[in-house]
């Protein structure tokens, strides 16, 4: 199966600004919300049939179409990013139906990305970017939309990494283990720091070397 990590921190913490080292020609980026990218991005272009064919970048909030987009692809890196507005925006657009069946699809369909996307062949690394928040006991968690959804599912709970995008004194930064106020975690000898760069290409490596994946070839046809 594959290995899904999840990075989550508040906004402009430097979650999409990670990706600046990851080869393009490797990597997919599904945006939920589409803008541009942090970082000079030349060779990042989204995907068109017809213009832009090999384009790695995808703007969509529909869970089944990026579970369609993840399994179609050649390429061995998958990056969601803005995940939390994946359910948020589904919220909104279901705002004016009464009762709490919008709740159980949204908790569904959040649980539907993680399953599926650890299922893709065991040399794919997928990494769901979120915005955090604090709970009511002051834990650092994955952005959702509130109790109704928390209270039937703990997406944190179907991974077993799980990064912190942090900035001190204006250096960005992943925290790799749990300070106890967070659902930081990730398994033991994966990271030697508490603290690593913020370098999605870092964290990627560290993967590959830790489940022995075979970097993926540069020849591959990208989808």
């Amino acid at each position: 199966m594959s290995t899904v990590t999840v990075i989550i921190g508040k906004s402009g913490a430097g979650k999409t600004a990670s990706l600046r080292g990851m080869d393009p020609a490797q990597t997919l980026l599904v945006q939920v919300v589409k803008k541009p990218l942090p970082f000079k991005s030349g060779a990042w272009k989204h995907f068109h049939p017809e213009n832009c064919p090999t384009g790695n970048i995808f703007t969509t909030d529909q869970a089944a179409t990026i579970l369609k987009i993840a399994a179609k692809t050649s390429r061995k890196v998958i990056v969601i990013d803005d995940f939390q507005y994946m359910l948020a925006n589904e919220l909104m657009r279901r705002s004016d139906e009464r009762g709490y069946d919008k709740f159980t699809d949204i908790a569904k369909h959040g649980w539907e990305v993680f399953t599926v996307l650890s299922t893709l062949p065991d040399d794919v690394r997928v990494y769901l970017l979120s915005h955090s928040q604090e709970d009511e006991n002051g834990t650092t968690k994955l952005k959702t939309i509130g109790k109704m959804l928390d209270e039937k599912i703990v997406l944190e709970g179907l991974v077993s990494i799980v990064l912190r995008a942090t900035v001190t004194d204006g250096k960005h930064e992943f925290s790799t283990r749990n300070s106890g106020a967070d659902t930081v975690k990730a398994p033991m000898g994966l990271f030697d720091e508490e603290r690593i760069p913020n370098d999605l290409k870092l964290v990627d490596d560290c993967i590959c070397e830790f489940y022995e994946i075979a970097p993926a070839s540069t020849n591959r046809e990208a989808a």
